[in-house]
């Protein structure tokens, strides 16, 4: 949930095109204050342009920018209560971890000790009060990251703008980065706008996350509302590992409707199955590969499939699945090595599909 309900930022039927090339159409969105707000997609996808938009590098080419009720499209940069946190930082070289980050201070002709007060104060807050004195050449990647960070924060805007920052450093010291974020944002309470190619990143770090897609936003929401709820075959498979079936309904009930795929015939919960769906339709089913079990006998709702791949992740393992009538495959997660072990590439298997799980999708090529 958006961390209080006041709008702080719109972005209203915004367009942006280089010449012929379209690269966003039709944005729309609402952001609100103090949330962590995340902007995901792969790239090339434009998310990057957004960022540069709404802090004032680049004009949209149609549509506006509302900040806190007022139109900004023509603010210049400086005049916009938002910093930048870029990839590769932009340290000034020449001046110590102190002088960098009390920059925006001194240019504003702030007094020198109330420079030296915020500068120590908010160098405490990223933890690197004890650096102050070194040159940006002796810092890691992490500290690095952790200067620009302290140097957008110091003139206290109303949002600050992340525009994949983490993106250069190492798996690990990315971790750390991730963590360090989402407690400094709690902690200062200012709107972050961030923007990332990476899931997992998204999921962990945001109140709510815009995917984009084709120049649009798919899809905004909560990383649960994405994973659970995803509105299209895309969304599925894009936020998260989906199996994504071709199925027919053949039958729907009051309570239950029965689907026919390649791998068999199974139920799921007519609640799973919105009102524009009939009988005959053929639709694309999406199921987690966590909402699907592995079950001893042949119980009612189970398929027999054939093992395919097992691969071993330490205390859990994922092991592909197929039947001889189809390409296709369904992926079963989060086995115990111990149960998975018990298997070999060969092996036959009866899965369970969740009936309170999986999303119904139109299945536009075969409809």
């Amino acid at each position: 949930m958006p961390a209080d309900n006041k709008i702080i930022l719109d972005l209203k039927k915004i367009n942006k095109s280089y010449g012929e090339t379209k690269v966003l159409e039709n944005i729309n969105i609402s952001i609100y204050n103090n949330e962590f707000f995340t902007i995901l997609g792969s790239s090339g996808s434009g998310k990057s342009t957004i960022i540069r938009m709404i802090g004032g590098f680049t004009k949209p080419s149609s549509g506006e920018i509302i900040f806190e009720n007022k139109i900004i499209n023509d603010e210049p940069i400086f005049k916009r209560p938002f910093n930048t946190v870029f990839q590769d930082y932009a340290l000034f070289p020449n001046m110590n971890v102190f002088n960098n980050v009390g920059f925006g201070l001194k240019i504003k002709n702030i007094e020198k000790n109330l420079i030296k007060e915020k500068v120590l104060k908010v160098l405490n807050i990223v933890g690197l009060e004890s650096l102050s004195n070194r040159m940006p050449q002796e810092l890691s990647g992490g500290q690095q990251q952790r200067v620009a960070l302290a140097r957008a924060i110091i003139c206290e805007p109303k949002v600050i703008l992340l525009d994949e920052p983490l993106g250069a450093l190492d798996a690990e010291l990315r971790k750390q980065m991730q963590l360090f974020l989402k407690e400094i944002q709690k902690k200062i309470k200012i709107t972050f706008i961030f923007i990332t190619h990476d899931q997992e990143e998204a999921i962990f770090l945001s109140d709510r996350i815009a995917v984009l897609n084709n120049n649009k936003f798919e899809q905004v929401g909560s990383p649960k509302e994405l994973y659970y709820s995803p509105n299209s075959s895309y969304m599925a498979t894009f936020f998260g590992e989906c199996n994504l079936i071709e199925c027919k309904i053949i039958n729907i009930e009051e309570e239950s409707a029965t689907l026919e795929s390649t791998f068999g015939k199974f139920k799921i919960k007519k609640d799973n199955l919105s009102k524009k769906f009939n009988n005959g339709d053929h639709v694309n089913f999406g199921i987690r590969p966590e909402e699907i079990s592995i079950v001893n006998n042949n119980i009612e709702n189970s398929i027999e499939l054939e093992v395919s791949e097992i691969d071993f992740k330490g205390s859990v393992s994922s092991i592909n699945l197929f039947n001889n009538d189809s390409t296709e495959k369904i992926k079963v997660q989060n086995i115990s090595s111990n149960v998975s072990n018990t298997y070999s590439p060969g092996s036959k298997v009866n899965i369970l599909i969740n009936p309170n799980s999986g999303n119904i999708f139109s299945n536009e090529i075969n409809n």
